[in-house]
């Protein structure tokens, strides 16, 4: 493991920390639009400032709540709080998503956490996806479902069309509302969707971590899928509306 994903994973253990015995009534404020076009809360900002301590070393942060902060070669792409909307609801699907870019461009490292159950999600060039805990030492290769019988389809609430040509072809899908947690899951499920204008900061983490799967991207879609027929299927249905 390296310092850049050694210190991500003390950011998040220290996020999870706080939030373990419940949420601070006034991290439900909203404050103001933030770098990413949402209004940032107050719980978003408590966790990109943790994010801040442990990662400005490693270069200049690129942050959806505050925008560029510090200095550095590299750039660390974050999003403090990965399903803000469903932190702030209580419901248990949201983390936080980091990407780091080198000096190069190339997007070299990694991390997507799930704050609600403890899984992290890791890539390096060295050893690859990798799969583990918060609070533990122990990763292996992802968890992968071969019979999977649900996709992810994050959006699908302003694409009503295409929900129902998905019902059509029984590709089942659920709606969890977190972009990066979703990606983090790819080989867990059938497939993950999402249609519309998307930010770095929903897709550098998530997207890295599907090395080896099946990918398309392109302006107003992602999609993947351990299965190429499935992403096919799902994209000529995209070009049939």
């Amino acid at each position: 493991m390296t310092p850049f994903i050694e210190a991500c994973i003390k950011a998040n253990e220290e996020i999870a920390t706080a939030l373990k015995d419940g949420f601070h009534v006034s991290w439900f404020e909203k404050t103001q639009v933030g770098a990413g076009g949402d209004v940032s809360s107050r719980l978003d900002l408590m966790a990109e400032a943790i994010f801040v301590k442990y990662l400005s070393p490693f270069g200049h942060i690129e942050s959806e709540e505050s925008g560029m902060i510090g200095e550095g070669i590299d750039k660390i792409i974050i999003d403090p709080i990965d399903g803000s909307a469903n932190a702030l609801s209580l419901f248990p699907f949201y983390g936080t998503s980091v990407a780091r870019v080198n000096a190069e461009g190339i997007l070299d490292e990694a991390i997507v956490c799930n704050l609600a159950n403890t899984d992290i999600f890791f890539t390096t060039t060295e050893n690859g996806v990798q799969q583990g805990k918060l609070f533990s030492n122990t990763f292996h290769k992802p968890d992968t479902s071969p019979n999977a019988e649900i996709g992810l389809f994050e959006k699908a609430y302003a694409n009503p069309e295409l929900v129902a040509l998905l019902d059509q072809e029984k590709l089942k899908f659920r709606s969890p509302g977190a972009v990066a947690l979703s990606l983090a899951y790819a080989r867990s499920v059938n497939y993950v969707l999402f249609m519309g204008a998307f930010r770095i900061y929903d897709f550098a983490a998530g997207l890295a971590l599907c090395e080896g799967l099946e990918v398309i991207v392109e302006e107003d879609y992602v999609i993947v899928s351990k299965e190429k027929v499935v992403a096919a299927k799902i994209e000529q249905l995209i070009k049939e509306l």
